[in-house]
């Protein structure tokens, strides 16, 4: 029972070191440039920015859908076996999961070409971290119980599933005006990856019978593979007595971040457009992008069926060779069944590709100044008009988040009201419905004090007051420097 309970919590503790990439409160954040990350195709009416490197975008976020730390760890008088028992092993499903995703942005900037009446561009370097991984339910209760009084379940190997990556992305954007009414936006990015692991396609099962020459039968059918890139020489430096870890390791992941690593392509896509003056459509769709791995590659396959009822030990016969290794013999049995195989082979992983869309009604007091006009006046170097329409005191509205997960996709819905004071404050509040919480309410704030722009936005507030019993968090920051041209 202690090897149990001991398993599971390493098993749970890794789990909660590694969901959530939904930036729902800095979607259609028209005042903060960082919002051009999530829609390409935003309207807004600055004529250039400048990131503060390495603060000006900085989002943490993590999730866990089926279970907290506190309903394991919470001095409430419940024995933590029954608890493991019952809220871990047998109360989570292979749809539950754990996950956290971490951008930093290195460099971010943007301008406005012709003459501050043209297109805009956008460029920077971020790193990204994403992982994720499914409660492997059946592989716990097995490690949990044990086969001994499972006789006949069928142990389903496909509740493996587990990604994660960390790589740094290289990007450039156009965001257009193609009408009055009409903002289109797009960005290419390459991707330099880090490191990449992936096991997200097993199939198989394990079950246990009725033995005819032993007590047990056990029957495994196994396809699985578990895919890495960028590990296996950080594992070698590790193993190295005679060279500094730490300084190597951060030469190596400075050189895979700068191009170095594993690379790939991948564009975003996004557009605004007004229904009316004061009503305004919007979509994006992120990282639409590949990563080709064919550096630093380790494949491990199991990949077979067999069927065995333990050591076999048959007099006489055993009496000849007394010095024979039974429990050998067993394992060079099932790995000839079943052989587990490492290779060298290329492969291609596919980024979390990310749907957004949002519908926006602006009402009360226009707002002017701050690069905000009220009327359709300025005209871009092609001689069409370029729109910059009135900013309102309030905007209400809701969101759609969709993202493509190796169990399908998983969505979120929004409500907002933001509330802007001159222009110099601007306040959002959220709420959003996902399978992490039915209680997330958000709140961002944007303030900007003549140039210098500074946002704090935090999810789930109402969770704070104890977070180790929270699902869902999530803390995005940034410090820009904007200038809106002459007013």
């Amino acid at each position: 029972m202690k090897s149990s309970i001991s398993g599971f919590l390493i098993v749970l503790a890794g789990c909660l070191s590694v969901y959530g990439q939904n930036k729902q409160l800095l979607y259609d954040f028209n005042e903060i440039p960082q919002g051009l990350m999530v829609n390409p195709g935003m309207q807004m009416s600055y004529q250039w920015y400048a990131g503060v490197p390495l603060l000006s975008g900085i989002a943490v976020q993590a999730g866990t859908s089926g279970i907290t730390v506190n309903d394991i760890f919470a001095d409430d008088g419940i024995d933590i076996n029954l608890k493991i028992r019952e809220r871990a092993v047998f109360g989570l499903s292979k749809r539950d999961e754990f996950g956290a995703t971490v951008q930093l942005e290195i460099l971010n900037g943007g301008f406005r070409s012709g003459n501050g009446h043209g297109d805009f561009y956008s460029f920077g370097i971020y790193l990204e971290e994403d992982l994720i991984t499914y409660w492997p339910q059946d592989l716990a209760i097995l490690g949990y119980e044990g086969n001994a009084d499972n006789l006949g379940r069928r142990f389903n190997l496909g509740h493996l599933k587990t990604r994660g990556e960390l790589l740094s992305v290289f990007h450039f954007g156009v965001n257009r005006q193609v009408r009055n009414n009409l903002t289109l936006g797009a960005r290419g990015k390459i991707y330099s990856s880090i490191f990449n692991f992936n096991s997200t396609r097993n199939k198989g099962h394990f079950v246990t019978n009725e033995g005819q020459n032993n007590l047990l039968s056990n029957t495994l059918v196994a396809d699985m593979m578990l895919r890495t890139s960028g590990l296996k020489e950080i594992e070698e430096i590790l193993d190295d007595d005679t060279v500094d870890s730490g300084s190597a390791i951060a030469s190596l992941l400075r050189k895979r971040a700068l191009l170095g690593g594993n690379l790939g392509l991948g564009f975003d896509v996004g557009f605004s457009y007004n229904l009316n003056e004061q009503t305004i459509i919007t979509g994006s769709l992120l990282d639409v992008g590949f990563i080709y791995h064919t550096k630093d590659i380790e494949t491990v396959t199991l990949k077979g069926e067999a069927t065995v009822e333990g050591v076999e030990v048959i007099f006489p016969e055993a009496l000849v060779d007394p010095n024979r290794d039974f429990w050998q013999d067993l394992v060079d049995e099932v790995e000839g069944l079943v052989p587990f195989e490492t290779t060298d082979k290329s492969y291609i992983s596919f980024r979390p590709t990310k749907l957004y869309g949002s519908i926006r009604h602006d009402f009360g007091k226009p707002l002017n100044g701050g690069g905000v006009l009220d009327c359709d006046c300025t005209y871009n170097g092609k001689g069409s008009k370029s729109v910059n329409r009135a900013k309102y005191t309030n905007s209400v509205g809701g969101q759609v988040y969709v993202i493509n997960r190796p169990r399908g996709p998983q969505a979120a819905l929004t409500a907002f009201y933001q509330r802007r004071f001159g222009n110099g404050l601007a306040v959002k509040a959220a709420y959003t419905a996902d399978k992490f919480s039915f209680t997330n309410i958000g709140l961002g704030v944007n303030v900007q004090a003549g140039p210098v722009n500074f946002y704090l936005m935090a999810d789930n507030l109402l969770a704070y007051r104890n977070i180790a019993d929270s699902h869902y968090a999530s803390l995005q920051f940034g410090l820009n420097i904007i200038s809106w041209g002459s007013k």
